[in-house]
């Protein structure tokens, strides 16, 4: 299969299917119709299009009159193909042009499409990329880091211009891939000596002594994530379950589980305990029993049941630990997830810290005395993790002033003040935006 078509095919399948980028590229390459040489290409041409989607089409607009009447292919092609012009430095500016306009005949139901093509990008190549030194810091930052400039200026009010750009550009960057070495199974050490020699090299990560961190080869190629030996997962992700720091024999409620690397990362260091994930949606349940069996872990019991009806399901005061990474906006993700940037605005937004907060009223009475209850999101958004955990707070926790002993070395002096909370940057360690928040129940 010609890997710019696949790609193309894969871009109209998310911008105008609804897929997610991250479902629509691991079904084209579990479909091996690409040659293997041709996957890293593909996934650049894909991601890359998708997270500099705003540059590319500041480039364009003043070129594309009418967009609505072109075929459904151009708008994409053209995108993908201003992309390899100005972001992919080995591929000749002749060759681009040569494939777009080769596609373009292929799809187009008229002959002026591929003639249309061929003109918007020979004056793209002509005119080279603009200049937005006239612009505002945030139009500035929006554009020539392709985010949405409401997103840009909500961070800058937060995080100010510096960090706000810094964090857009590593959004643009290819995220790292990383594992979670399931330690019932096999030690750290071992593991990273069997992917060796399956040619895949690894290092040990910063932050969770059961992250590796792939330097080269293909860890998907090999059969340690089927078998049970690892796990896919981000490293900041990975520090729940030391925030958690759950004792072998107790039971544990995952109130927003899907898709089950944090649960299955505490049932790992479990032995006789119990840990109930629940999710609202029936296939995402069935989803986390299957990681279970995939990692040969027991005590697990997964529920398709709305984390706001716990109450319904549980005793009061029945659980040791309860992890509650609930619903978020997924900012922190932008890296790994570029059209969450493009398919969110303010409007949509605003509804999920009530939500947060009907889940964190339902879940809290379930906690024992002097247990433990960690919330988590996988956002940088103020609204859905300091102001929740202040709320908290007011229901009647205390924080855990020993979560900053459960955490490894490389955050612990993150950790300074008498709040008992962790947010990661995607700037840090090059992880996801995540944040981190432990309390205690009184006895």
């Amino acid at each position: 299969m010609n890997v710019r078509e696949a790609a193309l095919d894969t871009l109209i399948k998310i911008e105008q299917g609804g897929a997610y980028s991250t479902i629509a590229v691991n079904d084209l390459l579990k479909q091996k119709k690409l040659a293997a040489k041709d996957t890293g290409l593909y996934t650049e041409l894909v991601y890359g299009t998708l997270s500099h989607k705003g540059t590319l089409d500041y480039i364009l607009k003043e070129r594309i009159r009418s967009p609505k009447k072109l075929d459904k292919f151009v708008l994409p092609l053209l995108r993908m193909s201003v992309y390899q012009l100005f972001y992919l430095d080995k591929i000749p500016d002749r060759a681009v042009l040569h494939e777009a306009v080769e596609i373009a005949k292929k799809r187009g139901h008229h002959v002026g499409t591929s003639k249309f093509v061929n003109g918007v990008l020979r004056n793209v190549i002509r005119e080279g990329f603009p200049d937005f030194s006239h612009l505002t810091d945030a139009e500035r930052i929006s554009i020539e880091h392709s985010h949405p400039e409401w997103l840009v200026s909500d961070w800058i009010e937060t995080y100010g211009v510096e960090a706000t750009e810094a964090m857009c550009k590593i959004n643009n960057e290819p995220a790292p891939v990383t594992v979670r070495v399931n330690r019932k199974q096999v030690t750290v050490e071992e593991m990273m000596n069997r992917l060796a020699e399956e040619g895949v090299m690894t290092s040990r990560s910063e932050l969770s002594v059961d992250g590796l961190v792939v330097e080269s080869g293909n860890v998907h190629s090999t059969s340690f994530i089927e078998d049970g030996y690892l796990s896919v997962q981000d490293e900041s992700s990975m520090l729940v379950a030391d925030a958690v720091g759950v004792s072998p024999d107790d039971r544990v409620l995952d109130a927003c589980a899907a898709p089950g690397g944090k649960a299955m990362h505490t049932a790992e260091r479990m032995k006789d305990g119990t840990l109930t994930a629940l999710d609202l949606h029936p296939h995402k349940a069935k989803l986390i029993e299957q990681q279970a069996k995939r990692l040969h872990i027991d005590g697990v019991t997964a529920l398709a049941l709305d984390a706001r009806l716990a109450g319904e399901q549980f005793d009061q005061e029945s659980f040791d630990r309860i992890i509650l990474d609930v619903p978020c906006s997924g900012l922190g993700v932008i890296r790994r997830k570029p059209d969450i940037k493009w398919t969110k605005d303010r409007a949509a937004l605003a509804g999920l810290p009530k939500i947060q907060r009907q889940i964190i009223d339902a879940v809290l009475p379930l906690l024992k005395p002097g247990g433990t209850l960690v919330y988590s999101t996988c956002t940088i958004d103020p609204s859905e993790n300091e102001a929740q955990a202040d709320y908290i707070l007011s229901k009647g926790l205390e924080w855990d002033a020993t979560l900053r002993d459960r955490l490894p070395s490389s955050v612990r002096s993150m950790v300074t003040s008498e709040r008992a909370e962790l947010k990661l940057l995607p700037t840090t360690f090059g992880t996801d935006g995540f944040y981190i928040a432990a309390f205690k129940k009184e006895v």
